[in-house]
């Protein structure tokens, strides 16, 4: 078993909650809590939660986190 990890970020919209929501119902996990920062350039919030998830795959540079 591999141990992969992804960061989501958005702005502070209900799509970052949807991204979140997919990617548990996909078998990631929460890693740490959530992260807020203010974007100076945009003028909005951002927002990121880290996920991992346990795969049976080794692990390659190459591979699409998202995807697994």
């Amino acid at each position: 078993m591999t141990t992969i990890y992804r960061c989501i970020t958005e702005d502070d919209t209900v799509r970052f909650c949807h991204r979140v929501s997919e990617a548990l119902s996909k078998g990631w996990a929460l890693h740490g809590s959530p992260a807020m920062a203010h974007d100076p350039v945009t003028g909005v919030m951002r927002l990121a939660q880290a996920v991992t998830k346990e795969i049976e795959a080794d692990y390659h540079p190459d591979m699409k986190l998202g995807q697994q």
